[in-house]
């Protein structure tokens, strides 16, 4: 069985003409098409619109998927940088190093004010 039905594979023809003679425009910017995919995927495009036979689009299917895995991932990149930057400056470890002397002297001083 055909997966792509007559009216889809005559909409494709007819972007890759308007392609080759330099005629046809992407949406919304209106700038002339160039590439060979993006004419391919116009031309399914508006078969769809019309409601010929096409396949769902693969890139969409992908696109949730790694959706859903990218928002798990994503946390994970966000807080991996915060981590290298404190370690190459140094300031996490010197700062850690600060509050520890600075609650021993806080320490020191309320015990030496209640003598």
């Amino acid at each position: 069985m055909a997966k792509y039905s007559k009216k889809s594979q005559h909409k494709v023809k007819k972007a890759m003409h308007e392609k080759k003679h330099g005629q046809l425009k992407s949406g919304r910017s209106g700038k002339k098409v160039t590439s060979r995919k993006q004419a391919i995927a116009i031309g399914l495009s508006e078969a769809r619109k019309e409601g010929a036979k096409v396949p769902k689009k693969k890139s969409a299917s992908k696109k949730s998927a790694s959706k859903k895995s990218g928002s798990r991932k994503s946390s994970s990149k966000r807080s991996a940088p915060r981590k290298s930057a404190a370690k190459k400056s140094g300031s996490k470890r010197s700062g850690s190093k600060r509050s520890a002397a600075k609650k021993k002297s806080g320490a020191r001083k309320k015990s030496s004010a209640k003598r």
